[in-house]
């Protein structure tokens, strides 16, 4: 099922997604996927999966929980920034999202949900892929009573897209409990994306999931990474970029561009240090060991700078390792970015 409609994805995407040979000033935006991408889609819904409370938002410019899993701004608002969009797409369930500003694209994403439909399941109301999909398809119905087939056609085909799936499926499902179902079904190599893709679609791997201060806290031993969650992610990420190199070599075209967000996550948390941290193990907000237990809330432990954490809360960077999570997608080396980064992307684009 979850393979389906990853299938179901990539056709749509991929029938709809053609660069058309224009010149590019400003681009629509589209975004796809979990926590680490939802600008507030279950602020709408009736779900424990949310984060329209403090102390979630405090640094974001104006100062409010947004719905954003993060202490400000996430990673789609820092790739808009890059790609001089006038804003952030908004929430597709976003009551905003009408008029001119549907034309800057929307973000589909929903904390909670994975490739597989059964992921998630103890959140009870959230958008899983197949419902952002359908809700993709009626986005573009409603722009097309706005400025019409044509140059809504045009719009799509010259958008950017963000998709970010995989770590759910295995913190939420696959090792949500000992000896889950899924678990029992599926040998974890076999555990994985192999068929999903689209034109000019930034594809994130997992981060490592295993050094999370979540796992840290109920699987680690000593401080140390649990080391299942980790080979998930070390199986996981060069299989998802071997597919879609794989996919572009079919198509003749560079349509896929894998980001290996679990190096870039990894970077900060060996030697965060180096990157103005002071730790990568104790989340800022939470509680219990390395405040990587329950839910951030206005009881929680709270650090008072937030620059100076990799982890904002037990599984969500602070926005001061998205903006390093991010750096790395707009200029990072052929070893972060598969086949070019988000800068390459941008200029050749804009002589096509």
């Amino acid at each position: 099922m979850g393979m389906a409609t990853l299938r179901h994805l990539l056709l749509v995407l991929f029938s709809i997604a053609m660069l058309v040979t224009t010149h590019v000033e400003a681009r629509a935006f589209f975004v796809f996927g979990d926590s680490l991408v939802d600008s507030g889609n279950n602020n709408y819904l009736a779900t424990t999966a949310r984060a329209d409370a403090p102390p979630y938002g405090i640094d974001f410019p104006n100062r409010r929980a947004t719905g954003r899993f993060s202490n400000g701004l996430n990673i789609p608002d820092l790739i808009s920034e890059s790609i001089g969009a006038s804003e952030p797409p908004l929430p597709y369930l976003s009551p905003e999202l009408n008029g001119p500003r549907l034309l800057v694209g929307a973000n589909f994403a929903s904390a909670g949900v994975g490739i597989l439909n059964d992921t998630g399941v103890q959140f009870v109301n959230i958008i899983r892929i197949g419902q952002q999909m359908r809700y993709f398809q009626q986005y573009q119905q409603r722009v097309s009573a706005l400025i019409g087939v044509d140059e809504t056609q045009r719009l799509i085909n010259q958008a950017l897209v963000l998709i970010t799936l995989g770590g759910n499926d295995f913190v939420n499902n696959y090792y949500l409990v000992p000896f889950s179902a899924r678990s029992r079904q599926f040998a974890l190599p076999d555990y994985r994306l192999y068929e999903l893709g689209a034109r000019r679609v930034l594809v994130t791997g997992t981060g490592p999931l295993g050094c999370v201060p979540a796992e840290l806290a109920m699987r680690g031993r000593n401080g140390q990474c649990s080391p299942e969650l980790q080979q998930a992610a070390q199986l996981f990420n060069p299989q998802l970029t071997q597919m879609l190199l794989s996919l572009n070599s079919q198509l003749g075209q560079n349509v896929f561009i894998s980001a290996n967000t679990q190096l870039t996550h990894y970077d900060f948390i060996s030697n965060p240090q180096a990157f103005g941290f002071i730790t990568s193990k104790v989340a800022c907000c939470g509680q219990g060991p390395f405040n990587g237990l329950g839910l951030c809330t206005r009881l929680s432990n709270l650090c008072p700078n937030r620059d100076v954490y990799a982890f904002w809360d037990p599984f969500h960077p602070s926005e001061r390792a998205n903006r390093i999570i991010v750096n790395q997608i707009v200029t990072g080396s052929n070893e972060y970015m598969n086949p070019m980064n988000l800068s390459t992307i941008l200029a050749l684009d804009s002589y096509t």
